[in-house]
């Protein structure tokens, strides 16, 4: 891609022991009147979800002065932007306490989140690319990252900028960040990755990748017959 994408979302450990995620929401040439909510639902959980109560200190700047962000309701903010805007760029911060795999969590040890609980939705927009910056955190220098988001520019660790092709593949991303174990292993010609956070120190990993191999085969077989998968990588995500 050789233009950055117009939808560009950064997210930092801002304070892991106070559990905060910090984001900033940048968008290219946006509507006079711009909407944008985080969502009340994450895919595979059929709840509605209060996601929205952990954002505050929400900030709005069009081409660097400040605007207002009117809230409609729980979950949605509105801005009146002036005539011919290039840059919208919203700043606001996530408390991240909730070590489940539906929402985000980070203290000084590990960091994971869904982005249906850190990237507001630009109404509208949904159907572009969509990047994500992901920062390393200045505590830990040797926490690694890890995604199913397509990699355009990333430190051996992890950290940097990933893309999503639209708001849905966003949604259905969740990110890793921490000291995990991590192995690879191949079938059919697919790389696939398997982490383990908080991995205890007898596991067999090496088991775990043979195992987890031969259920991938069998599932291929499944609803693909001989055929090759639709994807060209596979990652799975374990908490231990």
């Amino acid at each position: 891609m050789k233009q950055p994408p117009a939808i560009r979302y950064r997210v930092e450990a801002l304070d892991p022991h106070a559990h905060l995620y910090g984001i900033t929401l940048e968008v290219d040439r946006p509507e006079r009147i711009t909407t944008v909510s985080l969502p009340v639902w994450i895919p595979g959980s059929y709840l509605v979800r209060e996601f929205a109560q952990h954002l505050q200190r929400l900030h709005a700047w069009a081409d660097g002065h400040i605007t207002p962000a009117r809230q409609l309701s729980k979950n949605t903010w509105r801005l009146s932007l002036p005539k011919g805007t290039r840059l919208l760029r919203l700043r606001y911060e996530v408390y991240a306490f909730d070590p489940s795999v539906r929402t985000a969590f980070l203290d000084a040890c590990r960091g994971f989140f869904n982005p249906t609980s850190l990237c507001l939705r630009v109404h509208g927009r949904e159907a572009e690319p969509h990047a994500l910056d992901v920062a390393p955190p200045g505590h830990a220098a040797d926490w690694e990252l890890a995604t199913a988001l397509t990699p355009l520019k990333v430190r051996r660790n992890g950290f940097g900028r990933y893309l999503a092709q639209d708001y849905d593949e966003l949604a259905d991303s969740p990110v890793e960040m921490g000291r995990f174990w991590s192995g690879r292993f191949k079938v059919r010609g697919v790389p696939h990755r398997f982490v383990v956070s908080g991995a205890p120190a007898g596991l067999d990993g090496e088991r775990l990748l043979r195992d987890t191999a031969r259920i991938c085969e069998a599932a291929m077989t499944l609803w693909h017959g001989d055929e090759a998968p639709p994807f060209d990588r596979y990652l799975f995500m374990l908490h231990a």
